[in-house]
């Protein structure tokens, strides 16, 4: 592909040279916990204060991503530079970025058990503690969409605005997790899967029992106190 460099202030110039060496050595890290097989992810992060991210590329196995291979576009999706093409999810994660300013890292798994939910079209119910901490209730599933553009990203932000979850689960696609930095983005999706995988096994013992919403928001609220961070109000429904 090769797209000529760009030119940025020195700061930034470093940020970038930093965050192409987190995501290639997070995507990496997801390949090894089985989250990501082949060239089946990406993991994205945005640069602080200049409009800008940076994206693993198409079709890359984990195994094989450098910093030099990941790319850098703008929220737009347009490339800036890059040596590969960027994955096809980069005008979505750019989406994201720009309507969810919480968001400083996205990452994207075909993870077995919650893809499992995904094609079935149907959330994961809050039926662990662990849960109601860190998704503050279900992880909700959202529609169909082809990838290639936005709009998968428009989903994203369209089911998350109405829940406190960082992650949700596209119909017949996959995991989609949020984060305030790229490694909090990677804990949420391996999370995902952990509870999507505990709560299957459950399903195969007998009918799990949810837990109620008054709980739910005690146990969310509790476990943002004990790490410094406000509770988030409780998802609203349309």
């Amino acid at each position: 592909m090769g797209v000529p460099p760009m030119t940025l202030a020195r700061d930034v110039t470093t940020r970038v040279a930093e965050l192409r060496r987190h995501i290639a050595a997070l995507y990496g890290d997801l390949g090894r916990r089985g989250l990501v097989t082949w060239a089946t992810g990406n993991a994205s992060a945005r640069v602080p204060d200049a409009d800008l991210l940076v994206i693993t590329p198409l079709g890359i196995n984990p195994d094989d991503i450098t910093p030099e291979g990941t790319v850098v576009a703008d929220l737009h999706g347009n490339v800036m530079d890059a040596e590969l093409p960027p994955s096809s999810d980069v005008e979505s994660h750019a989406y994201v970025y720009r309507h969810m300013h919480q968001a400083n890292g996205i990452v994207h798994t075909h993870s077995t058990y919650a893809t499992a939910w995904a094609v079935r079209n149907e959330s994961v119910p809050c039926v662990l503690t662990m849960m109601a901490n860190e998704f503050g209730g279900e992880i909700p599933v959202g529609p169909f969409s082809l990838i290639g553009d936005d709009s998968v990203g428009r989903q994203i932000v369209e089911v998350l605005s109405t829940h406190r979850s960082p992650a949700v689960l596209m119909r017949n696609h996959g995991v989609y997790a949020i984060g305030a930095t790229p490694r909090d983005a990677a804990r949420v999706a391996v999370m995902c899967e952990e509870a999507a995988r505990t709560v299957h096994i459950s399903r195969q013992l007998g009918e799990p029992v949810e837990i109620s919403r008054l709980l739910v928001n005690a146990l969310h609220a509790h476990h943002r106190d004990i790490s410094g961070q406000p509770p988030l109000p409780p998802p609203t429904r349309r």
